[in-house]
């Protein structure tokens, strides 16, 4: 049986981090367990490749775990597409490339409910410790980290999408600003993105391929890991099937679960953590009765808007994506080498909001209509368009993650509860109207012609409402399923360590107490050196 000080379950955001710095040290040895296969591929490497990957489902397959939630009461019943990345790097190899940190009110929420040591002021080292932003070092950013921040060529973004930030600045009373993660979140400005020089930078790129030269740094990859091992109270290992063969590795120190929302919660249910009734229900064997575990999921939720528009760059067809593509592979330097998204704006939804509560993500594009849920490719409009997408920050509604079977390869029922609080929904209804008054601003009007959906007919709440439950779904970043924090619902404590169990931690986007206000993989990257941190002597 092999034996390693550390064993990190999953390579995903912040898995990836925290194995490839606990590496660092030559005197301790790592396995990193990876349950899909290499991010070595242009379906991952290439930014522009991610769109064909949502779209086709026999290259999805390649990189995805495959989940949809339970069917949602409040969206018609539809099982929402969980889009979870199954391969090197996790969901920083499928995801849409966004760099955002969130407002920094939200790490001292998080510090003020009891996770000392979660402040803005403590993690902000650790976001410029893995970044190499494109400003180079300055008070709120890195330069020389293993993930590499870009911005869009200024003559190269849509003039709709310029003239979007001019129109929210107008209506929101917002200044236009060159960096959401700086001092002022409440603005509107041009995306950054994690990819440079025409490469996604995931943290599979930035981190576990420069770690596979130390001796003393070992990847398994289709490893599912089964449970983890625990003995008299603490985890002493895990059991994982590779090529039909059940192996078990020894963890000297630690074992470290980093399978995110969805799969660090599944884990530790599986290894007999976790609400007890629950677990002998499915027959598992109860280490520790720790109710928590699973609860408390939320999830930022979208809902578009698509306007025809003069102005974009772009079109929705096979032969302006191959173009990008061909421009790409020959020299270099085009749409298909960065994020396709372009512009955004954090603003609040009404003048009582202490923070911004409501992000404006557009794209020069059209949206899937009216979905991204079934299992046919869905529709998108060919001609040149704006999508608005308002994103609720800051949702009421939580759902949870239960077990499904006792079979690791099952996968678990998933139910975000999207919705579930009236206050949600009118959340939603008030931002369609906010993005409608932008887009109508005097700034657009050169710009933008119809609403194509939900089309102007669509105006009275009854109506939004119908189309809301039919169009809006995630933005894929589930949260909150393993929370930190010192409350009896807490399932690590600021340290991240399990409670109750010892030699276990849980690192990833499930132990944030709330949801950042900003897309998540950022967030998850802090959590994966923060936790580096904490766990490295001295």
């Amino acid at each position: 049986m092999a034996a390693y000080d550390y064993i990190v379950i999953g390579s995903g955001s912040a898995g990836a981090i925290v194995a490839a710095r606990l590496s660092e040290d030559p005197d301790v040895s790592v396995l990193l367990l990876e349950a899909g296969g290499s991010d070595r591929t242009t379906l991952v490497r290439k930014p522009g490749m991610i769109s064909l990957v949502q779209q086709v489902k026999s290259l999805k397959e390649k990189l995805d775990w495959g989940f949809s939630t339970s069917p949602q009461e409040n969206l018609n019943g539809r099982r929402i597409t969980y889009t979870r990345g199954k391969v090197v790097g996790g969901s920083s190899s499928v995801n849409g490339m966004i760099y955002l940190r969130g407002n920094k009110e939200n790490y001292n929420d998080w510090a003020a409910a009891g996770c000392e040591g979660w402040s803005f002021e403590d993690v902000l080292p650790f976001y410029k410790k893995l970044e190499d932003h494109e400003d180079g070092e300055s008070e709120y950013h890195g330069a020389g980290g293993p993930i590499r921040v870009s911005r869009h060529p200024e003559d190269q973004i849509s003039p709709v999408s310029i003239a979007f930030m001019n129109a929210v600045s107008a209506v929101c009373d917002v200044p236009i600003l060159d960096d959401f993660n700086g001092a002022n979140q409440n603005c509107a400005s041009i995306m950054q993105m994690s990819c440079s020089n025409g490469v996604r930078s995931g943290t599979g790129e930035g981190y576990v391929q420069p770690s596979l030269s130390r001796t003393n740094f070992s990847l398994e990859m289709r490893a599912l890991a089964q449970r983890v091992v625990i003995e008299n109270g603490r985890a002493v290992g895990v059991e994982y099937d590779q090529s039909g063969k059940r192996v078990t590795a020894r963890a000297n120190r630690e074992v470290i679960v980093s399978g995110g929302a969805i799969g660090a919660p599944h884990l530790l249910m599986l290894s007999g953590v976790g609400p007890a009734d629950h677990l002998r229900e499915h027959g598992i064997d109860v280490q520790l009765d720790l109710p928590g575990v699973g609860k408390n999921l939320h999830d930022h939720i979208l809902v578009p808007l698509v306007f025809r528009a003069r102005t974009s760059f772009h079109r929705g067809t096979a032969a302006h994506f191959f173009g990008g593509m061909l421009k790409e592979y020959m020299v270099g330097n085009s749409w298909f080498g960065r994020s396709v998204f372009e512009a955004c704006a954090f603003v609040k939804s009404s003048a009582e909001a202490p923070i911004p509560d409501l992000q404006l993500h557009t794209l020069p594009w059209g949206y899937p209509d009216p979905n991204q849920d079934g299992p046919e490719r869905a529709h998108v409009d060919t001609g040149h368009c704006l999508s608005v997408l308002p994103t609720m920050l800051y949702p009421k509604s939580r759902g949870e993650v239960l077990l499904s079977s006792a079979d690791a390869a099952d996968a678990p029922h998933i139910d975000p509860a999207y919705l579930k609080e009236p206050e949600d929904m009118q959340f939603l209804l008030k931002a369609i109207r906010k993005c409608r008054e932008i887009c109508s601003h005097s700034e657009m009007k050169e710009h933008l012609a119809e609403e194509l959906t939900p089309g102007p007919d669509r105006a009275s709440d009854k109506e939004l409402i119908e189309e809301i439950k039919l169009r809006a779904g995630t933005v894929y970043h589930p949260v909150g399923t393993c929370k930190m924090g010192v409350d009896d619902m807490a399932v690590v404590d600021p340290h991240l360590r399990v409670r109750g169990i010892e030699g276990l931690r849980v690192v990833d986007a499930s132990i944030m107490p709330e949801v950042t206000g900003s897309n998540t993989n950022a967030p998850s990257m802090m959590i994966g050196e923060r936790a580096a941190a904490l766990i490295q002597p001295g």
